[in-house]
């Protein structure tokens, strides 16, 4: 995946070609589908930059690089009607592609992002809120549940889409917004993170591969793999992402968390 190599290669990156590698993230992946000239315009660089961009990438020419990104287009769009089921008790190639995906999604994750997201996310200042899509809310659930028992002022954003843009109202610049969001992309959740971004709020993205559009309002993106032999993406790499930053919070956390824990429990 483009935008996983990107993620590998960002810290080596000029500052040219950096800039281009931003663009394309941040517009992913419909602005490298235009001209060398219109990726370059959009990104504030030369032509040439374009090119020794995508040559740092491992493609041979821009058509090539064309060629991967409306691949990559095309699984995005993708219906689950499309997708093959994999075949009848197929338990160990789910199980092997879903062990595979956590692993792939972890060797792209680095430490020092997870640590600057841990560090956002116990901040003591403002507030959290967790919001997911039809499949993949039971994770934002999960994952505010958690961080309710740790840290104050957690929300999950349940219920009627319409009551989520009722809670922009209470958002502001110090806070920070959790969005999980996965093929076939959900237009409600793009609509808040926009309106989110124009408040000033924190945006926190968990996608997969082929990164949600929320994608260029997010200040942290954590792609996970997402693919498996059905006609379902699995959620599970996005899972194990959650409880990591659950378990690494609650480390950061722990005077105040184990303060909290016992308070609670005076009160049951």
């Amino acid at each position: 995946m483009i935008a996983e190599l990107i993620a590998d290669r960002m810290g080596e990156l000029p500052a040219g070609e950096r800039r281009a590698a931003q663009t394309l993230v941040a517009n992913y992946p419909l602005i490298g589908l235009k001209t060398v000239a219109e990726f370059a315009q959009a990104a504030g660089v030369s032509s040439p930059t374009i090119l020794r961009f995508v040559a740092r990438l491992g493609f041979h020419n821009y058509s090539e690089f064309q060629a991967s990104l409306q691949e990559e287009l095309a699984a995005q769009l993708q219906s689950p009607a499309a997708r093959p089921l994999g075949p009848e008790g197929a338990v160990s190639p789910m199980v092997e592609a879903t062990v595979d995906n956590i692993r792939e999604t972890f060797r792209h994750l680095s430490d020092r992002q997870v640590g600057e997201i841990v560090r956002r996310l116990t901040e003591r200042r403002g507030h959290m809120y967790l919001v997911g899509g039809r499949f993949t809310d039971p994770l934002a659930r999960y994952m505010a549940a958690h961080l309710a028992i740790i840290r104050p002022n957690v929300f999950h954003l349940a219920g009627q889409e319409s009551m989520w843009r009722d809670r922009l109202i209470d958002m502001g610049k110090r806070d920070v917004l959790l969005i999980f969001d996965i093929r076939r992309y959900q237009e409600s959740l793009l609509d808040i993170a926009e309106k989110a971004h124009r408040r000033g709020v924190q945006i926190i993205l968990f996608t997969d591969q082929w990164l949600s559009p929320v994608t260029k309002f997010a200040r942290h993106v954590i792609a996970g793999r997402t693919a498996v032999p059905s006609a379902w993406d699995s959620s599970a790499a996005l899972f194990v992402v959650a409880e990591t930053l659950i378990g690494a919070i609650t480390r950061q956390l722990e005077a105040d968390s184990a303060r909290r824990l016992r308070e609670m429990e005076n009160l049951r």
